[in-house]
């Protein structure tokens, strides 16, 4: 294909996509107005399936078939990243000399590392209650195991931090995610529809239906692909050595 057609073809989808954005646009409600038709259907959805934070009952109950696109996206970005960071046979692993860390902040980071931990896993366990979810927990519950890093060393990161494990785990979180919605296929209703589970007490943890299994799913997806993607980032800049050329 050459450049000229490809300039055309992109003009074209370009142009496409500009109508049909400029006619969305002027179909919205007026700014300001006390009508929002999108707004109050999902109000009302979420209250009827007993989710109280709407946006938990928009992304795994109203749109779950979205964030299973989303989540795939993570999975097949950190799938790429292991394969583009792999050892190469030109490289060897080198064993990084143990850091010194100052006294401060060491201390700082090993007293905030249970505590984040402790966050990260009750935003996704609340995430149909209160605001946060799958995917700001399991950024924060990734992120908790890496003070480890800060506080100690690479090496000692690495004890509490078998990789075979996180991957295999977020193979099974995306695979989780997709046996729910065919669950939901066999029981006679749409993919990743809300109704296989009773919908709970409202305001409660059992409450929500599916959607605190979709977002625990989510949840373990993220936070194990967030580990193995900054374990292979930190091996490529501690560990990873080139091959001497003598």
């Amino acid at each position: 294909m050459s450049r000229r057609l490809r300039l055309w073809l992109l003009a074209l989808g370009g142009a496409g996509l500009a109508a049909l954005l400029a006619a969305a646009c002027l179909d919205l409600p007026g700014f300001g107005g006390r009508a929002h038709p999108y707004g109050t259907r999902a109000v009302h959805a979420s209250l009827t399936r007993h989710t109280a934070n709407t946006i938990a009952s928009v992304n795994f109950d109203q749109r779950a078939y979205d964030t299973l696109g989303e989540t795939s996206i993570l999975f097949a970005a950190v799938l790429g990243c292991v394969v583009l960071l792999r050892q190469a046979r030109d490289e060897h692993r080198a064993r990084p000399e143990p850091a010194r860390v100052a006294l401060p902040v060491r201390r700082y980071a090993l007293l905030v590392m249970p505590v984040a931990l402790v966050c990260g896993l009750y935003v996704i366990a609340h995430g149909q209650l209160s605001p946060g979810g799958g995917f700001q927990g399991g950024v924060v519950t990734a992120t908790a195991l890496h003070l480890l890093y800060l506080g100690a060393d690479y090496h000692a990161l690495e004890r509490i931090r078998p990789l075979g494990v996180f991957e295999t785990t977020d193979a099974l979180a995306v695979c989780a995610y997709l046996v729910l919605g065919l669950a939901a296929l066999l029981a006679g209703t749409a993919f990743l529809a809300n109704t296989l589970l009773p919908y709970g007490t409202f305001n409660t943890l059992s409450s929500g239906g599916t959607v605190p299994l979709l977002n625990a799913a989510v949840g373990m997806e993220v936070a194990s692909a967030v580990v193995v993607l900054l374990a292979n980032f930190l091996d490529q800049a501690v560990e990873i050595e080139e091959e001497s050329a003598g």
